[in-house]
């Protein structure tokens, strides 16, 4: 009987993470080309004018800082692409069950403790409730309509209050209304929250919430789209 030895799975490539980032964020913004190419041609300019104003004026000295104006360039456009890349992430996610757990898991850092999986969810409507734990306390986001999320929110607060008395609870509403938070801003909504509970504090609140919590693998996940899909690949 032979055994069969799988191949690593292998990486794509710089330029291919590039092109596909690009194809990505040209899709939420279609002057995106153009604008890449105004950054380059913007630096190149500059480059080419340094180089006609900085003593002793010559050829060399041109050419040199053109070509150093090219390297800006490039690497202003790699900046906005970047962070128009972000946007765009944000655009798809959106509205999106499922997009607020995507933001908790991937740009809160260490300092909070996250999970992509809601703690809370109502199969019907596909409203969720999310859980962060840390420096600033416990907080729960509500995503969904605010009016169905009531009992979900409440549940999850007399849960965290059983085991974590004392410690501070923020509850944060997803969406564009009055008092809601736009996904876009609910990481740094969070990390902006004022440092309440110490280290210690916070190891053993996460631990107590977690024994109290139900597994949430036995949770009915809302369906739609995926928002690990909406997430633009960043090259490496």
């Amino acid at each position: 009987m032979s055994s069969r030895s799988t191949a690593p799975e292998k990486r794509p490539g710089f330029f291919s993470q590039l092109r596909s980032l690009f194809t990505f964020t040209k899709a939420e913004y279609a002057w995106l080309p153009w604008a890449l190419i105004a950054v380059v041609l913007l630096g190149i300019g500059a480059g080419v004018l340094v180089g006609f104003l900085v003593p002793p004026v010559a050829v060399w000295s041109v050419i040199l800082w053109g070509v150093t104006g090219v390297m800006f360039g490039l690497l202003g456009a790699m900046i906005l692409m970047t962070r128009m890349s972000t946007h765009a992430m944000y655009r798809k996610l959106d509205g999106v069950p499922g997009g607020a757990g995507h933001v908790l898991s991937t740009s809160l850092g260490r300092k909070w403790v996250a999970s992509d999986m809601p703690v809370g969810v109502n199969p019907k409507t596909q409203d969720a409730v999310y859980r962060v734990i840390g420096r600033g306390g416990v907080v729960i986001i509500a995503e969904g309509a605010r009016g169905r999320l009531t009992r979900l929110v409440n549940d999850e607060k007399m849960k965290v209050q059983r085991v974590a008395s004392g410690v501070p609870i923020t509850v944060i509403y997803l969406g564009h209304g009055e008092g809601d938070v736009a996904i876009s801003k609910l990481s740094s909504t969070i990390k902006s929250l004022p440092k309440s509970v110490d280290r210690a504090t916070m190891a053993a609140v996460v631990k107590r919430v977690d024994s109290v919590s139900q597994s949430v693998t036995s949770l009915p996940i809302p369906k739609g789209v995926d928002p690990a899909k909406a997430r633009a690949q960043r090259p490496r």
